[in-house]
């Protein structure tokens, strides 16, 4: 595992093949072990780089709280250090969100965008506040999330299952349910509403969603394509995490994205497991 120094910490990254750069950032209480399975499905021509936000995985406690712009601050460094000329950017849940914030912010370093049941495109009721604010409690974050691991999962894979058992791990470390806890306090923020600057997003776009979600469900996904020019959506018969459960299915469309973006040749065909319905 490799490190880089940033203006909010120390961050651990594993970088895979060579070619047209993809990073792919997990979502708040995961870690970079969430895209493995679909690592190994991507074409030649990719180098594909997992990420570990502070206090997850391989990374030390962040130095800032890890908030939503935070996070976007330390992927962006990273960019300008291992891919100043662009990469695709993939996400899931926050790692969606900061990916999108990026493309808004840097276009120059988002050639292409994949959000996986992204955050920053839900209607945001009182129930939503106040969960987001009971999630920002440490004890409150350990406590609940063995079952709220089950529920937002729809566990069916050996992937699902570790992807679920590395999160409760995370939540139990000092370092970890910290971060977490931070992330989800910045969901109360203004700041987190991506809508009113999803118009301006200009790298090819590609939505894909667990049609099972229950924190971010379907209709948040119709909202963000018809919010994002020229975007698609796929739709995976899974939880709130779909490339654990159908890796290939996600694969398949990532090198669809990466050919697009880079004209480099190197999608391959639609996955057999599980094929995304276009909505």
């Amino acid at each position: 595992m490799t490190t880089l120094s940033t203006s909010a910490g120390t961050v651990a990254y594993n970088s895979r093949g060579s070619g047209d750069p993809v990073v792919l950032l997990p979502s708040g209480g995961h870690d970079q072990h969430d895209y493995d399975e679909l690592r190994e499905l991507l074409p030649d021509g990719i180098r594909s780089i997992g990420v570990d936000w502070p206090g997850h995985g391989q990374s030390p406690a962040g130095t800032a709280p890890s908030t939503e712009l935070r996070l976007t601050q330390i992927i962006e460094e990273l960019l300008e250090s291992l891919a100043p000329a662009g990469a695709v950017l993939a996400g899931n849940s926050i790692g969606a969100n900061v990916a999108a914030r990026l493309a808004v912010r840097r276009p120059d370093l988002v050639k292409g965008l994949m959000m996986i049941d992204a955050g920053g495109f839900e209607d945001r009721g009182l129930f939503d506040r106040v969960f987001c604010a009971l999630m920002s409690r440490p004890r409150f974050v350990r406590g609940i999330y063995p079952l709220f691991s089950w529920a937002y999962m729809r566990s069916r894979t050996a992937a699902d299952r570790r992807a679920r058992a590395n999160a409760i791990a995370i939540t139990r470390t000092a370092a970890g349910v910290r971060a977490v806890s931070e992330i989800w306090g910045s969901f109360n923020r203004p700041e987190h509403d991506l809508r009113p600057q999803a118009g301006k997003i200009t790298a090819p776009t590609v939505l894909v969603w667990g049609r099972h979600d229950p924190l971010l469900p379907l209709r948040v996904a119709e909202t963000a394509r018809d919010l994002i020019p020229g975007s698609g959506l796929a739709v995976v018969d899974s939880g709130h995490v779909p490339h654990t459960t159908h890796p290939a299915a996600v694969a398949a469309e990532l090198a669809l994205l990466a050919d697009s973006a880079f004209g480099s040749g190197s999608g391959m065909p639609a996955a057999k497991e599980e094929p995304p319905r276009r909505a």
